[in-house]
């Protein structure tokens, strides 16, 4: 079973946190959005393993966008 961690605001991506097959831990960053001048840490929701990396830096983005899938593990 998978889910993914979405944009929750609108912005750029400034850095990409994670690297296919890492595992992550609930609330570890993966993703940083800029918004106006501001840098947003994007975390996962629970515990996973990085499956798809689904955007690159500058990407726009808008809320609901899938950014990174991952699966249970």
């Amino acid at each position: 079973m998978g889910f993914n961690l979405e944009a929750h605001m609108p912005g750029l991506v400034a850095r990409v946190t994670c690297e296919v097959g890492q595992e992550v831990e609930e609330n570890q960053e993966l993703v940083v959005l800029n918004c106006m001048k501001t840098e947003i840490s994007c975390l996962s929701p629970k515990p996973g393993r990085v499956k798809e990396i689904m955007v690159a830096e500058w990407d726009e983005m808008d809320v609901g966008i899938p950014m990174i899938k991952l699966e249970e593990l």
